[in-house]
């Protein structure tokens, strides 16, 4: 008796959690998204010049640094950013409509119940982000990028 309870026990146990399975899939797809749709509202917040989505996707406490070349021979220069300059940016980077903003590639790289991580590459270069969820919302908080490195 005490087998015939043990193995209903387990096989009830085993059901409920394959039950379970697609619904933390599917909240877990659900968070990627999320985390993927803050950086694309970075990232078209500047191509598209809304900086509106800036306000939506980034922390005001953002801590943006970079590093450029003002052509291939010269040295990488340092470019601190505030969340202030970043809305100021997106409000101004492509007024003309003159940019190249073909460049748009997402990569979610890792994705906690608290905080996550975000490849980009855009025109201007290789973004790396970490993003944090604040009162349920995702936020970038940090952004360590260069431009694209020099063709060899």
């Amino acid at each position: 008796m005490q087998t015939i309870r043990w193995t209903a026990a387990m096989a009830l146990a085993a059901l409920v959690a394959v039950a379970a399975a697609p619904a933390a899939q599917d909240q877990a797809a659900k968070e990627k998204e999320a985390v993927r749709q803050a950086a694309l509202d970075y990232l078209e917040g500047i191509y598209n010049v809304q900086p509106e989505r800036i306000e939506r996707s980034v922390h005001t406490t953002l801590n943006k640094r970079g590093f450029y070349k003002k052509d291939a021979s010269s040295p990488y220069v340092e470019s601190p950013m505030t969340y202030e300059q970043l809305v100021k940016l997106a409000a101004s980077w492509n007024k003309d409509g003159k940019r190249d903003t073909s460049i748009r590639e997402i990569t979610v790289l890792d994705v906690l119940d608290q905080t996550a991580v975000v490849k980009l590459k855009a025109s201007w270069g290789i973004d790396y982000m970490f993003v944090g969820k604040f009162d349920g919302k995702w936020k970038i908080t940090q952004i360590l990028w260069q431009s694209h490195p020099p063709k060899t």
